[in-house]
Formats: C-alpha cells, sequence, structure tokens
C-alpha cells in the first residue's frame, strides 16, 4: 500500500516541479533589480508599508485602522497590476491565480520519504 502512494506522490512532485524548473529560464533576471519594471514594483511596495507604518501610528480608532488598511491594501493591488500591465507590454505574461491542493492530494503528498 505505501509503495503505491509513494509512486504517484513521487510522480504528482516531479509534475508539479517540472514547470517550475522550466520557468526559471522563462523568467530569468525578471525578478531582479536589473528590471527596472520589478524594481518600480518593489519601490512601490516599501512606500506603501512607509505609509502604512506612518498612518497606522496615527490612527484612533479600529474604523481609521481599518481604513488605513484598506488603502495599503489598495495601494499594493495597484501597484501589482501596474507590473503585470508593465510587463505585458514587454511581451511577458504573468498571470494571477489562487492553487488549492485538495486533501487527497496532500495525504499523498506528505507521506514519509524512506
Amino acid at each position: 500500500m505505501i509503495k503505491p502512494m509513494f509512486a504517484c506522490a513521487a510522480a504528482i512532485a516531479a509534475l508539479t516541479a517540472a514547470p517550475a524548473a522550466m520557468a526559471g529560464d522563462k523568467y530569468a533576471g525578471m525578478f531582479d533589480d536589473s528590471n527596472s519594471h520589478y524594481l518600480d514594483y518593489k519601490t512601490d511596495l516599501s512606500e506603501a508599508r512607509r505609509e502604512l507604518k506612518n498612518d497606522l501610528r496615527g490612527a484612533d480608532s479600529d474604523a481609521d485602522r481599518a481604513e488605513v488598511i484598506a488603502e495599503f491594501e489598495r495601494e499594493v493591488a495597484d501597484a501589482e497590476t501596474d507590473f503585470i500591465k508593465e510587463m505585458a507590454e514587454d511581451g511577458v505574461v504573468l498571470r494571477r491565480g489562487t492553487v488549492t491542493v485538495e486533501p487527497e492530494v496532500a495525504a499523498l503528498v506528505a507521506v514519509p520519504r524512506y
């Protein structure tokens, strides 16, 4: 019983690792400071964090804090959208999405490897 589960887990791990390994070449240099769009994105995030920190210090109520956090989330989303659009203009399509791992698959991957 363990061997088939281990084989299945190994196959799943190989299938999920292969696209990531191939993507390494495609996106080489995209997420470092040599990419001006990424550098702008990092700068926008840093500025948003500084503003959040300062605005939270001045927030007097829960409603003020909620508004400050909502503003921070909008700024982060805007920075991400700008980065994705700028990269698309350069011919690189970055996708947003959600990954969901079903409990059955998670159980297979969590099998101890002896």
